[in-house]
């Protein structure tokens, strides 16, 4: 670029000696301005020594063709006149298409123009997102306990103090009568994606949300008009050795095929996953899939007990994940999809600790890490600290406690799902999803517990192991009749389906947050449907009636309707 300004004058002034026609010595100005732009680089060294024998040739020429106007000519010039010779047509055009050419070729080797195209890294950058406004109410049952204790409220303070001698205030509790009308809610999600090479990408997704809730980046407006939070939703790197095999790093979509009973549909993994897919035979009607899962929970802290000299061991809470799977094109209309996977939540139970004096200043008790950094509701949940008792006054003794997940989780998983045309055309689904905790035993959790679970129990409002009531399945089955995700104006569907979720099928932090207001000991239908307003535009509503499977009544009606928008 330093030679543009100089090739622009050049082109200039060849324009001008089109109208300025006058003797030069042989040394004149366009001879020196054409062996400059030679020195330069500006003009091949080739053709800027044709285009200076040319000039030098023509301006002799015309001094020689008009000996009698010279003298005028020259009378007539001014101090600080230029004198330019003259320059014909064709080197004019010469000249010009000489700097057009080469000033086109820089633009292009530097990135930064071309005809007709736009800048190489634009075509490997996409940016993607979704706008959603919802209006929502919720209703609860007048028969409802009120006194279902809000946990996850109980286990970020510094515990609540069981000891009603030293404490006569309730913990915090769920509303669970008291209906919530005419929610206004908004959920706004960017995402740009990179196309590093052939084999490589990136993504970078930003969300909106109330908190840092690992199932919903819904916000509820109002707040006094305040600005809204925005959350890193997702951040990964994936890499394709193979057409195959794909391996992701970072926090990034559910990598596994799951009902949202199990895993919210707004979940986000963290961690390594590797995905691999293959067709089966020349017709390719046969896909095989597979994914595994290493999935961080959660770290102990780096300086646990703060207070403390003695610090505690690492203490890393896992999921490993891992499926296999296929989907098989029967026909243009038929199609079915299963899959079967294991998940082993390792090191999420509650664990009760060592003797821990509180009241001489300790500094925590030994497995205060156990207690969930995330939980809904509906598990079974056991107290964690074993606190000493003081003797000068054990009765007055403060025994502040958190709680934990009483049972093990390792999970199997059948998901199935068929798509089809009824009708004359018109798509169906029909999708179901089973979980069961291999790792569920009512005896075993209540020994882990040393009898201090604080939840399920029956009717009789009984604390012993008899009285207490849990389950290890859960179970979800929908049908879906019309376009399953509408997109084009027109589009539309309609679903019904009904959900099963005993209190210790799976952890409660990571399903959907809408049945039931989240979590499990949940079962409950729901219906709904969608009309697509315009392109990737659509209305949908729904309605979603839940109880509770065991234990104390808490019955929850919800309504949803949505306008939803995604380029």
């Amino acid at each position: 670029m330093r030679r543009l300004p100089l090739a622009l004058a050049a082109l200039a002034l060849s324009m001008a000696a089109g109208a300025v026609q006058a003797q030069a010595p042989a040394d004149s100005t366009m001879v020196k301005l054409i062996r400059g732009l030679i020195q330069s680089g500006a003009l091949n060294k080739d053709a800027g020594e044709a285009l200076l024998a040319q000039a030098q040739s023509e301006a002799l020429a015309a001094a020689q063709a008009r000996p009698a106007a010279a003298p005028a000519a020259l009378a007539q010039v001014q101090p600080g006149d230029v004198r330019v010779p003259y320059i014909s047509q064709t080197v004019r055009e010469q000249i010009r298409d000489e700097i057009k050419g080469q000033v086109l070729a820089e633009a292009k080797a530097g990135g930064w123009a071309a005809p007709n195209e736009t800048p190489a890294w634009t075509k490997r950058i996409r940016v993607e997102g979704d706008v959603r406004a919802r209006y929502e109410s919720r209703y609860y049952d007048m028969a409802n306990s009120n006194i279902e204790i809000d946990w996850r409220s109980l286990n970020s303070g510094s515990g609540y103090d069981v000891n009603s001698n030293t404490n006569l205030a309730l913990p915090a509790l769920l509303n669970t009568r008291e209906d919530r009308k005419h929610l206004l809610r908004a959920r706004a999600r960017l995402g740009i994606l990179a196309d590093i090479s052939d084999s490589t990408q990136a993504g970078i997704r930003l969300a909106s949300g109330n908190d840092d809730s690992p199932v919903s980046t819904t916000q509820t407006l109002g707040g006094g008009l305040g600005k809204k939070n925005i959350w890193l939703d997702q951040a990964w790197l994936s890499y394709q050795p193979a057409a195959w095999l794909k391996l992701t790093a970072g926090r990034f979509d559910n990598p596994f095929v799951s009902g949202d009973e199990l895993f919210s549909s707004e979940l986000n993994f963290d961690g390594i996953a590797a995905k691999v897919q293959q067709p089966v035979g020349d017709s390719k009607d046969v896909t095989v899939f597979g994914t595994l899962g290493l999935i961080p929970l959660e770290y102990s802290s780096d300086n646990a007990p703060s207070r403390s000299q003695a610090k505690m061991s690492s203490e890393n809470k896992w999921l490993l994940g891992a499926q296999v799977g296929a989907s098989w094109k029967i026909n243009s209309d038929h199609q079915l999809r299963g899959a079967l996977a294991y998940y082993n939540f390792r090191n999420i139970s509650g664990e009760y600790s060592q003797p821990c004096a509180l009241y001489a200043g300790a500094d925590g008790c030994s497995t205060d890490w156990s207690r969930p950094s995330s939980m809904q509701k509906g598990n079974s949940l056991m107290l964690l600290r074993n606190i000493a008792l003081n003797p000068l006054d054990p009765a007055n003794t403060p025994q502040p406690q958190f709680v934990g997940l009483a049972s093990k989780f390792r999970l199997a998983n059948l998901n199935a799902r068929w798509d089809s045309k009824v009708a004359g055309g018109t798509d169906l689904r029909i999708e179901g999803d089973y979980v069961r905790n291999m790792a569920y035993d009512k005896n075993a959790m209540w020994a882990r517990a040393k009898g201090g679970i604080m939840n399920n129990f029956g009717g009789t409002g009984g604390v012993s192991q008899a009285d207490f009531r849990s389950g290890g399945n859960a179970y979800m089955l929908q049908a879906t009749l019309g376009k399953a995700n509408p997109a084009a104006r027109g589009d539309w569907n309609v679903l019904l389906g009904y959900k099963r979720i005993e209190p210790d099928a799976l952890p409660d932090a990571y399903n959907d947050s809408t049945f039931h207001l989240g979590g499990t000991n949940a079962r409950g239908y729901y219906l709904g449907g969608a009309y697509a307003l315009d392109k990737n535009t659509w209305l949908n509503g729904r309605w979603t009636s839940s109880r509770e499977v065991f234990g104390s009544a808490l019955s929850i009606d919800t309504l949803q309707i949505e306008l939803n928008a995604r380029f």
